[in-house]
């Protein structure tokens, strides 16, 4: 018979007073400084409290107290704007881990489409940038974040998170040439804008938009920025090469590895070659750690 799964939270929110939470960590004077603080209290302003808090009933209290399982920065910015209540997802559990496992960055592109269509319902630049915390200025810039980057590379980099300065650097290249870079971006998991000033420094003026715009760069000769070129193309060309070949060769180390830790946990194999292969058997030990800590198997023995 199988068991029907219980959900762990009342199904709909309620409205508790803050005096009867109790967080479980405090909000140091350092944090309230913080970008991410400054941005909570105005979205609270200007349109409420988004999130609900999360708390566990303490059901050894007389009077009806909650422990803050999630939501402390939200909690001391509304003591701060002097709002007395909240709504609260009530859960019946009193564990918090879940809550902060991982945090869920908004990606660029994603952003881009949420203040389109906020836009789009008639809400003023004005008071999307007092929600967000944030200039009209930056606003106006992530409305257009997608303007000139062709539809595939808004399909490679739609989970990840680049700046407008990002985003206008490969408005100067080809759509060509700009899957390559969002590739090369994927691929080294770096997509900062002076990584990408580079690859558009290392474009053939063919694959750039505006040639004739193209600046120096950095005192760089003409010979030396086509060099430059060269050997980007070069380190492209072997990138794709290790991606095609990482997933086989990465099977192949973690099958030679469970052969090689058989031979040394196999007394007889591992005692003759401490006997008569000294050398040989600590090199077989170091490589065999090694192995196993580069690939996440645990760490050395």
């Amino acid at each position: 018979m199988t068991k029907s799964i219980e959900i762990g939270f009342d199904q709909k929110t309620r409205v508790i007073a803050l005096d009867q939470i109790a967080p479980t960590k405090l909000v140091s004077n350092e944090i309230k400084k913080t970008k991410k603080y400054r941005q909570i209290i105005s979205s609270i302003e200007e349109i409420g409290l988004v999130e609900p808090l999360v708390v566990h009933r303490l059901t050894s209290s007389q009077q009806q107290r909650y422990t803050l399982l999630d939501g402390h920065l939200r909690l001391e910015a509304l003591k701060h704007l002097k709002i007395g209540e909240a709504q609260c997802l009530l859960s019946k559990d009193d564990e918090m881990f879940t809550y902060n496992k991982r945090i869920n960055r908004l990606a660029s592109v994603q952003e881009h489409y949420m203040i389109l269509r906020a836009l789009d319902y008639g809400v003023p630049e004005e008071r999307i940038a007092r929600a967000l915390g944030v200039n009209i200025s930056r606003i106006r810039a992530k409305k257009k974040l997608l303007d000139g980057i062709c539809p595939e590379v808004v399909e490679i980099l739609k989970d990840r998170q680049f700046s407008t300065h990002t985003a206008n650097l490969l408005k100067k290249m080809k759509p060509v040439r700009q899957i390559e870079v969002a590739e090369l971006m994927v691929a080294t998991n770096n997509y900062a804008a002076p990584y990408v000033r580079a690859l558009v420094v290392a474009t053939p003026a063919s694959q750039l938009k505006e040639p004739e715009k193209r600046k120096p760069y950095g005192g760089l000769s003409s010979d030396e920025q086509t060099s430059m070129e060269q050997e980007m193309s070069k380190l492209q060309r072997d990138i794709k090469a290790v991606e095609e070949s990482y997933g086989t060769n990465m099977l192949t180390l973690v099958v030679a590895n469970g052969y090689l830790s058989r031979l040394l946990d196999n007394e007889q194999v591992s005692g003759y070659l401490r006997r008569h292969h000294g050398e040989l058997h600590r090199q077989l030990e170091t490589l065999h750690d090694g192995i196993e800590a580069d690939i996440g198997l645990g760490g050395p023995k």
